[in-house]
């Protein structure tokens, strides 16, 4: 449950509302407070590293700080949402108000506590800075810093953060909560209260003991340096050998472009690479299959002759080398086809070469620039029990902010509609050879949600509309009750069911999304003559893989731009269709300046109740009941069958 005046404001695709800073800002804040950084990282570090690694790390971890391009920097204080009469409190948003040194110390905090993690061995061996043949640690300081340090380290890592955050930035614990935050910590709460348990002693975080920056160097073992020497000449020597032997005539690795070296070879891994033994599909095999999904597509293009074409990006799917730009949706296998796989498209689309193959788990789209195959691309998405909605297109390119689809062969008409203004109409998109002509696409804008375009897809069985979420595969949106959702098409559909509410669409990116039903489970009359009734609207983004799917609650006024998300929850089966049912909660402004907590339950709710910081119960799916601002309240539903239902999230 969460704060909301009446007065919305339009999503942003940042994660901050801080102000902008410029790498070349962030860049002279490390410069100038380099040492403290260094101090800080080193301080946050586990300590069990030894201190000869923990300073290198922290020099490494200071230094990987630098963003690279502009970025939001977090605010400090952290604000909380405000009426549109009450304007926000100015920002504090680092050391000394510069928001460059507030946003290279969050990622320093960032990454030093992940240093704690899975990723421990990495973050702890950095590339750079290397010193070879010296063991360097800083200038011993008393009994009092050893004590210091010996407490420290029996802390957890955000409780390590939040004392030195405490004592040598001088943060407030509420500020600290903030920084805490947004650099990951599940439960900043419960970090400050564990560092309460180390005496504050700050002003020895100042002591040289902790200052990497001043070091003392000392030789490592030398007899063991000899041995590893000898070692390494001898494994060079042989690196060499096998480097030659594998790059004899005959058999060389120029035929599969930016593929890695092959390791193995066996027969049916040979013939899963081999052009000739493609799939290839008659093009109207769809017209008569029992099936209609991306097994009956045909092969499409003017390159599916190009034999060494395919042969690349066969090689490519099967071994990416280290300079093929990967990627994958969550929950997408990433090796290569067990057999041939089936060729959907092969051709020239803008300034690049493009393959589309499907295995029957996967699409693999592989990319080529037209001048050679480095700088190639090899995208993987997870389509396994595609529908014939779901196989309706597939995403052939993006450039310059524009997305070109390549569609099902059953796909006859294809435009272009703005699902935030659905009243402008539709625009009409070429199809040649199923490829549609470029629409600017939402995936990857930055700034002010202002439009979302979708593609509006027709063939013999109505229309559907898709959306772009930065993936191989394109989202399908529906409307409706789960279990009972359709398809929303026309003006006067889309203008009730996404226009208040496209925007949000922007939190499920790149999540591996296979379809979004937004469905308004409750209307709430609004108290103190407030302008109609309010809209209660549950979203829900289901996933290829099954897990992962991410539910909405948003609370749209009457007149309002935007809808406003008041709860959200991940792998929860309310708001789908084993579970359609529904319960949120948010903190409204009257325009008579009175705060309420207002509260809906879906069909079948019979009553619901507030426990905590807010006290009331209500008969029917509506409760309404006076509140203070920002009061936090627990939320309980009665269904009819006798059971309970509690507010989502």
């Amino acid at each position: 449950m969460q704060s909301q005046h009446a007065a919305q404001r339009p999503p942003h695709s940042s994660s901050s509302d801080g102000p902008v800073v410029d790498v070349e800002q962030a860049e002279a804040a490390l410069a100038e407070h380099y040492p403290r950084l260094v101090r800080l990282a080193y301080l946050l570090l586990p300590p069990g590293t030894g201190r000869s690694r923990r300073v290198l790390t922290a020099h490494a971890l200071a230094q990987r700080a630098l963003p690279r391009g502009r970025t939001a920097a977090p605010v400090i204080p952290a604000q909380t949402v405000q009426s549109a009469e009450a304007p926000q409190a100015a920002p504090s948003p680092g050391r000394d108000g510069d928001p460059g040194y507030a946003l290279v110390r969050l990622q320093v905090v960032r990454t030093a506590l992940r240093a704690g993690g899975p990723l421990r061995r990495a973050l702890l061996s950095p590339p750079l800075p290397r010193v070879w043949g010296l063991r360097l640690h800083p200038r011993s300081g008393g009994a009092d810093e050893l004590a210091l340090d010996q407490r420290l380290s029996a802390l957890s890592g955000p409780a390590r953060a939040a004392y030195v955050l405490r004592g040598l930035e001088r943060l407030a614990d509420e500020d600290v909560r903030k920084v805490l935050t947004d650099a990951g910590v599940a439960d900043a709460a419960a970090a400050l209260c564990e560092a309460d348990e180390v005496p504050a002693e700050y002003r020895l975080l100042d002591s040289p003991e902790f200052d990497p920056c001043s070091l003392q160097a000392r030789p490592t073992d030398l007899l063991r340096r000899r041995r590893h020497l000898k070692a390494a000449l001898t494994a060079g020597c042989a690196l060499v050998v096998c480097g030659a032997l594998l790059g004899l005539p005959g058999d060389g690795w120029g035929p599969d472009g930016a593929a890695a070296p092959p390791y193995a070879r066996n027969p049916a891994a040979q013939a899963a690479l081999d052009p000739a033994k493609l799939t290839r599909v008659s093009p109207a095999a769809w017209k008569t299959s029992a099936r209609t999904d991306f097994s009956v597509w045909p092969a499409r293009g003017d390159l599916t002759g190009d034999t060494d074409l395919l042969r690349r990006a066969l090689a490519v799917w099967a071994r990416p080398g280290e300079r093929v730009q990967a990627s994958a949706t969550p929950g997408t296998p990433s090796g290569g086809p067990a057999g041939p796989p089936q060729l959907l498209y092969a051709g020239t689309v803008d300034s690049a070469r493009v393959v589309i193959l499907h295995d029957g788990l996967r699409i693999a789209r592989y990319a080529e620039p037209k001048g050679g195959a480095r700088g190639a691309v090899l995208d993987l998405a997870r389509v396994d029990g595609a529908d014939r909605a779901g196989a309706s297109a597939v995403v052939l390119s993006r450039v310059d902010g524009n997305v070109r689809y390549l569609t099902a062969p059953w796909v006859r008409e294809a435009r272009r509609r703005d699902l935030r203004e659905p009243d402008t109409g539709a625009t009409d998109l070429t199809l040649a050879d199923g490829v549609t002509s470029p629409l600017a696409s939402p995936a990857l804008r930055a700034g002010s949600c202002t439009s979302w375009n979708v593609l509006e897809l027709t063939d013999g069985t109505g229309t559907r509309l898709m959306t772009d979420l930065a993936e191989l595969v394109p989202a399908r949106l529906t409307a409706g009750r789960p279990g009972a959702a359709g398809k929303t098409s026309g003006a006067k559909a889309l203008r009730a069911a996404w226009a208040p509410f496209a925007c949000s669409l922007a939190s499920v990116r790149s999540a591996g999304v296979r379809s979004v039903n937004t469905w308004a489970f409750a209307e709430q009359p609004l108290p103190d003559g407030g302008a109609g009734p309010a809209d209660w609207v549950c979203t829900r983004a289901e996933t290829w893989r099954g897990g992962g799917t991410r539910v909405l609650a948003q609370f749209h006024t009457p007149g309002g731009p935007f809808g406003t998300v008041v709860a959200k929850a991940e792998d929860v089966p309310q708001c789908g269709a084993r579970e359609p049912r529904v319960l949120a909660g948010v903190l409204w402004k009257s325009p008579a300046g009175t705060w309420y907590l207002l509260a809906a339950g879906s069909r079948g709710t019979t009553s619901v109740t507030a426990k905590g910081g807010v006290e009331g119960t209500a008969q029917g799916n509506l409760l309404t009941v006076e509140a203070e601002r920002g009061a936090q309240a627990d939320l309980v539903g009665t269904l009819k069958d006798g059971g309970s239902l509690t507010g989502l999230g």
